[in-house]
């Protein structure tokens, strides 16, 4: 595990960097990202550039040992470039262009901004071609889907719809455009989505296209400066930094040509009290693994407690620094950096905590940091070791853009069901990949497909086959609703995955806010059974339940082929179907019909797990997460307690023949060698 931090030197006085990397050698700092927001002193005027500031603090960094990550600059252009080619400039959805001074004011597609950042980055490349210091390369910053209403952003849509539908009747057709008198006679007039409202009240056909090609832009502007690069240091290792943001990228797409993935990992400093919030960041880490299904990178890491456009947040608790940094390495992160070494007493971050307080006194969290570094030595013989998963959520773009376009009912987001399936399978120490629809599912056992909005016949047959083989196929209510031109589909949900799921759904009701019952059953559909083992505390009494609360969505399901599992206890359809198990091929089909507490998955999984012969952990309190990583000769347990209170427990594994009294500090991990 490398451990490094996030160092702006032209921020700091000169006579800052030595004391400062000597410090990050003594600490123990490995690796140190520099650039990615200097433009402006690179390049402090139109076709001068000036690296010196840059070669002196790599020089000093290169002398301690500590290796660089440069980042490309595009981020901020500076006011010069602004001034003399304001088309650079993004235009906001009132038309105006969006001001200067806040970071990310560019638009990837203007041809001059292309022009200016393509000789940067040339000239950035050329000059550090030959410096062996420098390790890898990050393009501009959190990368975000560009939503940008410039006239060549409108004319690259227009072409975009053009190359995609080829007339405007079938554009018309597939957007349904005769809705509200909106069929288009000519190309020019498709415009942008000007305006404040809410986009729910524009057509969602158009919204989603729309959404699709602003990510193609991000990817395209991304893949364009890795092309740069390369054509110069064809052997760089390039990635860019990524976070689960408002305008979100493909993620899939946007790593595609990169070399490794990088996310930017803030967890929360406030542990919520509702048992019911999934506050971890162990979904986010697995998704982020799941992008290329290899180990990654953490290129911005929680330092201290957060505020720039929101109040600040609470401090990090003592373990925190360290403990998420582990939780990281645990998941798949091989490479930690922190942000950021000092705390910025300039600018508008001023008050997002780095390590080095405004005091210039290492105090608690920098004592933390140093500790990490420790520990991250030790850790390096697992460096080559992988997480290897036998179950995997599916995660689609198309679906997540969907379900913001038009809001499902009060309190219902994409990602929720996706959290709480894998909130699931993690209490039982079950290692997750959360991948692509589109992906490969050879090698999985289970396959969670939750909330498959927006239908793709290529994914529709990946899970028939994968059922057909043997494998088991979790389904969510909200699957097989619309076509890929986010139209509703003219038949009985699930759709196109109604013979997969031996069930169809009579009638639905958003009950947002509101809350409904449900009960297991046994086969013959009368009687509330306890699938939970006797004695197994895992997640609380709350899981041994037969009836459990369920919220935002119930879908009233008529069984064709599926037997139920669990029917709704209230509500006018009381007694109807909730849950179903159908047998297809070798393999079997679930559907969940609403949204559960979480006691409810963590029941329903645990029957799965056992039906699928997994092995799995028992005991394991709430907050305890347990991933395990796999090398050549032996695996490894890696325990964390993410919560702020003490955990004694017995961790139990038949499988591994495993039983051992545990007791975890608040937010700590400990490592468990195993044989395969």
């Amino acid at each position: 595990m490398i451990i490094g931090v996030d160092y702006y030197p032209e921020h700091w006085d000169k006579s800052l960097w030595i004391p400062d990397a000597d410090l990050m050698a003594e600490t123990g700092v490995k690796l140190v990202r520099m650039a990615e927001f200097a433009w402006c002193r690179l390049e402090p005027a139109d076709g001068e550039f000036d690296f010196s500031w840059l070669d002196e603090i790599i020089g000093i960094l290169k002398e301690r040992g500590i290796g660089i990550i440069l980042g490309t600059p595009t981020n901020c252009p500076p006011r010069w470039l602004c001034e003399s080619h304001p088309s650079i400039l993004p235009v906001g959805s009132d038309g105006r262009p969006n001001p200067i001074g806040i970071r990310g004011h560019r638009c990837y597609n203007d041809p001059t901004f292309r022009e200016y950042a393509k000789r940067i980055i040339k000239k950035m490349a050329e000059h550090y071609k030959e410096e062996p210091a420098i390790v890898g390369w990050q393009i501009d910053n959190e990368l975000e889907a560009n939503i940008c209403y410039c006239d060549t952003c409108n004319q690259k849509h227009r072409k975009w719809l053009k190359n995609k539908y080829r007339t405007l009747w079938n554009l018309n057709h597939a957007y349904g455009n005769v809705v509200w008198s909106g069929e288009y006679s000519t190309w020019e007039q498709i415009d942008p989505p000007y305006g404040n409202y809410n986009s729910a009240w524009l057509n969602p056909s158009y919204m989603l296209d729309y959404r699709r090609r602003c990510a193609e832009d991000v990817t395209e502007f991304c893949h364009f400066q890795a092309d740069t690069i390369r054509q110069i240091i064809p052997t760089a290792k390039i990635t860019t930094n990524t976070w689960f943001c408002e305008n979100m990228p493909d993620f899939y797409s946007l790593f595609q040509n990169l070399d490794y993935v990088s996310y930017d990992n803030y967890p929360t400093t406030s542990i919520p009290s509702d048992p019911e919030d999934i506050y971890t960041h162990a979904v986010h880490l697995d998704l982020m693994r799941g992008i290329k299904c290899e180990n990654f990178c953490i290129m911005e890491q929680l330092s201290g407690g957060m505020g720039c456009w929101s109040p600040m947040s609470k401090t990090t608790r003592p373990g925190m620094i360290k403990g998420y940094a582990l939780q990281a390495f645990a998941h798949g992160a091989d490479t930690v950096l922190h942000f950021r070494w000092r705390t910025a007493t300039i600018g508008a971050e001023m008050h997002w905590h780095g390590l080095i307080d405004h005091s210039n006194v290492p105090g608690r969290r920098f004592e933390e940091f140093a500790d990490l570094c420790k520990e991250a030595d030790q850790l390096a013989k697992y460096r080559d070791t992988k997480l290897v998963s036998k179950v995997a959520i599916l995660y689609s773009v198309d679906s997540e853009y969907a379900f913001k376009l038009q809001p499902q009912t009060d309190g219902m987001y994409y990602m929720e069901q996706i959290k709480l399936l894998h909130s699931a399978f993690a209490s039982y120490g079950i290692n997750v990949d959360i991948i692509d629809q589109r992906d490969d599912l050879t090698g999985y056992q289970i396959v969670c497909a939750p909330e498959i909005y927006i239908t793709e016949e290529v994914t529709a047959h990946k899970l028939y086959t994968f059922t057909e083989q043997g494998g088991t196929v979790i389904l969510t209510t909200r699957t097989g609703v619309k076509d890929l031109n986010n139209n509703c589909i003219m038949q009985p949900l699930p759709g196109i995955y109604a013979e997969l799921a031996g069930c169809h759904v009579e009638e639905y009701d958003p009950i947002g806010y509101d809350t409904v019952q449900i009960k297991l059953v046994d086969q013959s559909g009368t009687e509330p059974v306890n699938r939970m083992a006797s004695g197994d505390t895992t997640q609380s009494e709350a899981a041994k339940r037969s009836g459990y609360t369920c919220r935002q969505w119930c879908d009233i399901l008529e069984p064709d082929t599926a037997e139920v599992l669990a029917v709704y206890d209230s509500e006018f359809y009381q007694g109807k179907a909730a849950v179903t198990r159908n047998t297809y091929g070798s393999g079997q089909a679930y559907y969940i019909g609403t949204v559960g507490e979480r006691a409810f998955y963590h029941t329903l999984v645990r029957q799965i797990l056992e039906d699928a012969d997994i092995p799995y952990f028992t005991n394991l309190p709430d907050g305890v997460e347990i991933t395990t990583r796999t090398g050549k000769e032996q695996a490894v347990l890696f325990i964390f307690n993410n919560s702020d209170h003490i955990q004694d427990f017995r961790l139990m594994n038949q499988a591994l023949s495993l039983q051992e009294t545990i007791q975890l500090q608040p937010f700590e991990m400990k490592i468990i060698e195993t044989g395969l």
